[in-house]
């Protein structure tokens, strides 16, 4: 089932369904990651602590991946109004 995240809360949501469906505990996922169990459950409480390594090894432990895609013109925010200066080169993004 794919889920559209926006928010670090969605994701500490669904990474922790997605260890509790397996029933899995934190200290078992922990162990196969190098993390604590403590650091799992700071993890399923914010996700936003997570590095981008982490959030990979973590998310193919538990069976999931990311994958990122331009949104449906449906569903995409308004554009934002670019703060680039007039004449800016790409390079100085």
């Amino acid at each position: 089932m794919a889920r559209i995240v926006t928010s670090t809360a969605q994701l500490s949501a669904i990474l922790k369904a997605a260890r509790k469906a397996q029933g899995r505990t934190q200290a078992h996922v922990g162990q196969r990651i190098g993390v604590s169990q403590n650091r799992i459950s700071e993890l399923e409480s914010d996700a936003g602590a997570l590095t981008v390594d982490r959030l990979l090894g973590l998310l193919r432990e538990l069976g999931l991946e990311l994958v990122v895609r331009e949104p449906d013109a449906a569903s995409a925010p308004p554009a934002r109004p670019s703060r680039r200066k007039a004449g800016a080169a790409d390079a100085d993004w």
